[in-house]
């Protein structure tokens, strides 16, 4: 009676999941088509470039620095010699600490890129569930994302019509 309990349940989840539909859309490739998604790029490289300017004055100030006092050693006392190579270690250590404020793991640039890149995302979600209600999908996946499909039949794939529902859909397959 038990065996038939458990193969009566296993028959009900298994029809539970052959029941639903699900499909999947390349988020990369309809962000690539999206004219806001490359306003927030161009954003991205002109406030990067700016910080890279910055960092890279910071370099050239400290090697501005070492220049000088490789010019100045053989004048300079061992206490000063220290107090410049000391200075120039701090502004070393400055410039890379900046570089990681900006650069670094959720640092300056990452939050300014989650910051612009969020109405653009936000406009693909809502395209993408309002396909998945239309479609009456349970599921959609992200090919392009961190989770990859190493199989996917072609007839699951919604990328066109989030792209149309968007009004970026062509009759050019690229």
């Amino acid at each position: 009676m038990r065996k038939l309990g458990i193969i009566v349940a296993v028959l009900f989840i298994t029809q539970g999941l052959i029941a639903q539909k699900w499909g999947y859309i390349d988020a990369t490739y309809i962000l690539h088509k999206m004219p806001e998604y490359a306003d927030v790029q161009a954003e991205l490289d002109k406030v990067s470039q700016q910080w890279q300017e910055e960092i890279a004055g910071m370099r050239l100030e400290v090697q501005s620095l070492y220049d000088a006092y490789q010019a100045e050693e053989v004048l300079l006392t061992d206490e000063m010699k220290q107090e410049r190579m000391a200075t120039i270690k701090e502004q070393e250590e400055t410039s890379q600490v900046y570089n990681r404020k900006v650069f670094g793991y959720e640092g300056l640039f990452f939050l300014k890129k989650k910051e612009l890149l969020k109405p653009v995302q936000d406009k693909l979600f809502d395209a993408v569930e309002k396909i998945s209600k239309a479609k009456r999908l349970e599921l959609v996946f992200d090919k392009s994302g961190d989770y990859a499909i190493i199989y996917s039949n072609p007839v699951h794939d919604y990328t066109d019509f989030v792209l149309e529902e968007l009004g970026l859909g062509d009759n050019t397959n690229e």
